[in-house]
């Protein structure tokens, strides 16, 4: 089968299989998150975490238990990793992990950004890599969703400052969602020839006269998180191109869907919550749009030979997996760039001047189409909220949405979400720019050059984790640079947030009224797409100018 033609049907049975999940794993998450039942495992945890579950905590205390929770992550991880070299290992000796190194893999993995400075299959042995790793692909993505599922109820609820119970969201998106999930995923995933072991690695002669390192490892159990939880860290440094990573076409598939089912069944939640499942598929339709944009832009960019690699190699198959062809890599990094997930199945340094300026461009949206695990959710609402302002300032009438008042403290709790991450990567990427030791890390000078820093920085702020892989970024500087941008990147919007819930939660009810603007309707689905494209184009236009943008035109 020609490589465009199965590419169409890559993209169609995607679609397919996502319009099938998204009403009944929608309805399922909003049935666990809004149940009174707690689970026999569920109330053993509380009981040894001193947790009544019964309570429910204000938006300041649910704040403070995000953040805690996570500080301890990022603390446990990182000594896990400087002292991983004391546990068991499948090859000789687990080297020491640097400490910049430690702390940037410790907040990439507790943010659910999953940045990889180092090659998983040498620098990592099993046991830090399924209790450290691992574990933390299971939290990152459950702290996601009750962020998102917290500014749901503050839409949902009125005249009240709780906003739920953190720790119990956490226990039931952790054991009722993800984990029933991923291991079913992960026995699919063992059937399909994903390896799942824990032989020492070893060493074999090859034909050609030549020795060769075989590989093993607990690979299909994470390689399921990795993608449900819109993780994206790879056992191997090669992520989703390696054989035992993603062995067939059809596991390529399987794996963009599993990262994109949850950000696209989550609206279908918001709508059930909040008792207007047209809500939901307002959300969901502009999720759509942008995504269905962007991979037809992506597809139509990686068919163009123009770019630095493919310019000299003569093709824009370099970087790309034989196995999977051009158009399905191009889906998988539309997929991947668009959530906060970063795997690769390719490697988007080799694409086109105008396909990386895409995988670029997908994160600079904020990933809300449909964006990591419930940020994407909340990423989409905040911009909600600024269309609804945006468009009462045009009609001269005090916006609401879903029965709620914007006024000025809302509409800046909204804003400096939208401002904050746009601010860390364009901060990051000249502050990189204007020191020459750094400068040296690039690979390419030039257009494409300021392309590798820009990715690496948009890449942090947005809790991506994919890179341009020409820039070396194993240095002291750029470890603890780009590990300060992801945990600014990931905790200062979710304050924003949760701050902007427990302010709606508080409010009274507003009727809906004649000058109501519906938000369910075409005219509000095409205003929300506009004004996220608006917001994009304002803010990183004059840095892809400079870098891809000219790249491309060059």
């Amino acid at each position: 089968m020609p490589d465009q033609l199965a590419g169409v049907f890559f993209i169609l049975l995607l679609i397919a299989a996502l319009a099938a999940t998204y009403g009944p794993l929608g309805d399922y998450m909003a049935n666990t998150l809004t149940s009174k039942r707690h689970l026999a495992p569920e109330r053993v945890i509380y009981r040894l975490g001193g947790i009544d579950p019964d309570s429910e905590q204000t938006g300041r205390r649910y704040t403070s238990s995000v953040l805690a929770f996570s500080f301890v992550g990022v603390m446990f991880l990182y000594v896990f990793l400087r002292i991983q070299h004391h546990f068991w290992a499948p090859f000789s000796a687990v080297p020491t992990m640097p400490a910049h190194q430690a702390f940037n893999t410790a907040a990439s993995f507790v943010t659910n950004t999953n940045w990889q400075s180092y090659s998983g299959e040498s620098a990592l042995g099993y046991v830090v890599q399924m209790a450290g790793l691992a574990v933390q692909n299971f939290a990152s993505a459950a702290v996601g969703i009750a962020v998102a599922i917290a500014l749901v109820r503050g839409f949902a609820r009125s005249r009240t400052d709780q906003l739920g119970n953190f720790w119990v969201d956490l226990t039931r998106i952790s054991f009722r969602i993800l984990l029933p999930l991923s291991l079913l995923t992960a026995i699919v995933f063992v059937g399909a020839g994903m390896i799942q072991n824990f032989h020492d690695y070893t060493t074999v002669h090859t034909l050609a006269g030549g020795t060769q390192t075989i590989t093993g490892g607990p690979v299909a159990s994470q390689e399921a998180i990795k993608e449900i939880g819109t993780n994206g860290g790879g056992f191997y440094n090669a992520n989703s191109a390696h054989p035992f990573e993603n062995p067939t076409a059809w596991t390529n598939w399987l794996q963009v869907f599993l990262l994109l089912c949850i950000g696209f069944s989550l609206p279908r939640t918001f709508g059930r919550m909040v008792g207007d499942l047209r809500q939901g598929r307002a959300i969901l339709a502009v999720m759509a749009s942008l995504a269905i944009l962007s991979t037809v832009l992506m597809v139509i960019a990686q068919g163009m030979h123009h770019g630095t690699v493919p310019t000299a190699v003569g093709a824009a198959t370099e970087g790309t997996e034989s196995r999977f062809g051009v158009p399905n890599s191009a889906v998988f990094a539309t997929g991947t760039t668009l959530t906060s997930t970063g795997a690769v199945d390719s490697f988007h340094d080799s694409y086109t001047s105008l396909g990386g300026a895409m995988t670029l461009f997908n994160m600079m949206l904020g990933e809300v189409s449909p964006g990591g695990t419930g940020s994407g959710l909340y990423g989409m609402l905040i911009l909600a909220v600024l269309t609804v302002f945006v468009a009462g300032l045009m009609v001269g009438r005090t916006p609401e949405y879903l029965g709620k008042k914007l006024g000025g403290r809302e509409v800046k709790f909204a804003s400096l979400y939208l401002l904050t991450t746009p601010a860390i990567a364009l901060v990051g990427t000249a502050t990189a720019m204007a020191l020459p030791g750094e400068r040296a890390s690039m690979l390419n000078s030039g257009a494409h050059g300021l392309s590798e820093v820009l990715y690496a920085f948009t890449s942090a702020a947005n809790n991506n984790g994919s890179a341009f892989a020409g820039i070396t970024v194993n240095t002291p500087w750029y470890d603890y640079a780009l590990g300060i941008a992801i945990l600014f990147g990931r905790f200062l919007p979710m304050i924003f947030v949760l701050a902007l819930a427990g302010s709606l939660a508080r409010q009274q009810p507003v009727p809906a009224s004649e000058g109501t603007l519906p938000t369910h309707r075409t005219l509000f689905i095409g205003m929300l797409a506009g004004v996220t494209l608006i917001v994009v184009a304002l803010t990183y236009f004059p840095a892809l100018a400079l870098g891809p943008l000219a790249e491309g035109l060059h």
